[in-house]
């Protein structure tokens, strides 16, 4: 009997996986200020926080009644940099606020001020 040979899957890029995200997710609280119309096109304010952050976007607490496709603008408290955003997903609520995905609308790594493990990073097993 011989060694099994790798399936061609195995080699293909981690790059060409349609599962795979366009960048690693880290959980990180910063501190936002969210603006926008709700989906009532009422002017709504809120301060808020992330809950995880990517290159592309973020996931956040939000009270607003937004609605997918929605474009929003957040502003990072800390470095006082603002973005154009759209509402990507609806999630879970509670205490009166929705996780919500958001997308930059261009992407910006250094939006959170945190450097983003590299796509060929893996955590290593125990």
């Amino acid at each position: 009997m011989g060694v099994p040979s790798s399936s061609t899957q195995e080699k293909q890029p981690l790059l060409l996986d349609p599962g795979r995200r366009r960048s690693m997710r880290v959980l990180l609280s910063v501190p936002i200020h969210v603006n926008g119309k709700d989906k009532e096109e009422q002017d709504f304010q809120e301060e808020t926080r992330t809950l995880v952050v990517n290159a592309h976007g973020a996931l956040i607490s939000l009270g607003a009644r937004v609605v997918p496709g929605q474009q929003i603008t957040v502003s990072n408290k800390s470095t006082r940099k603002t973005l154009e955003c759209r509402i990507v997903h609806l999630g879970t609520g509670s205490a009166g606020k929705v996780q919500t995905g958001i997308e930059f609308m261009k992407p910006c790594p250094s939006f959170w001020q945190i450097d983003f493990p590299p796509d060929d990073w893996v955590v290593p097993e125990d």
